[in-house]
């Protein structure tokens, strides 16, 4: 027999909820470990982020100083010490963190309360009799479309996540060429912040969080007006 009786079925009352609790405990304990080891790789690696971004950057004024990853690291060690790697780490950091619990803990949601639910409560989900492999079948076909739908909303709520975050990842990437020496990094290109929280106002009171987040679109800062010739 393919199947245990109905009575298997009948859950024990509380059953669902103590699954749900467990279900959430093991979703943020993993989503800690995997911030913690998201949080020491970004801070690993983000000296050679900084490095990128101001070779990219010296293209704008057609400089040289960067020549090379051994001469950048000579270069901002001598000209701004050991804080001069980590430049714009901080709102990095909180935009990674944000992300990752923002896109865990919407997917949790969306797969327990809206696809579980869903489907559980579907027609034919429910103890029937038992038709051997035609219900094998259609359990399968359960499972598959399921598995289908969460990694759909994985990716999903994964690009939901980062839309909202993106503004930490602007200041970071503006906080890790301000001020270094390269034209891309001063006046008339760019202001001068004294932090990172200085850059987030200013681009707030400008209507600028989200100032190349589109492939195809960019918005107009407040007050500016742009005229073709």
């Amino acid at each position: 027999q393919l199947f245990p009786p109905d009575s298997s079925f009948s859950l024990q009352p509380g059953a669902s909820k103590k699954e749900t609790v467990s279900s959430l405990e093991q979703v943020l304990k993993e989503t800690s470990r995997e911030m913690v080891a998201r949080s020491a790789a970004t801070l690993i690696t983000h000296p050679f982020h900084v490095i990128t971004l101001r070779c990219m950057v010296q293209f704008i004024g057609r400089e040289t100083k960067y020549s090379g990853t051994l001469s950048a690291f000579t270069t901002i060690y001598r000209e701004e010490g050991i804080l001069g790697f980590f430049a714009g780490l901080i709102p990095r950091l909180l935009g990674d963190i944000l992300s990752l619990w923002l896109c865990n803990m919407l997917a949790y949601l969306i797969n327990t309360y809206a696809l579980e639910n869903g489907v559980g409560s579907a027609p034919g989900s429910g103890p029937q009799p038992h038709f051997g492999g035609i219900q094998v079948l259609l359990l399968l076909l359960q499972v598959s479309t399921m598995t289908e739908m969460k990694s759909y909303s994985q990716a999903v709520t994964g690009f939901f996540a980062s839309m909202l975050t993106y503004p930490f990842v602007l200041v970071s990437n503006l906080m890790a060429v301000n001020n270094c020496g390269l034209a891309g990094g001063l006046l008339p290109y760019a202001p001068t912040y004294s932090s990172w929280l200085d850059c987030w106002s200013q681009l707030h009171r400008e209507g600028n969080m989200s100032r190349g987040n589109s492939l195809f679109f960019r918005k107009v800062p407040a007050g500016k007006r742009y005229v073709w010739e």
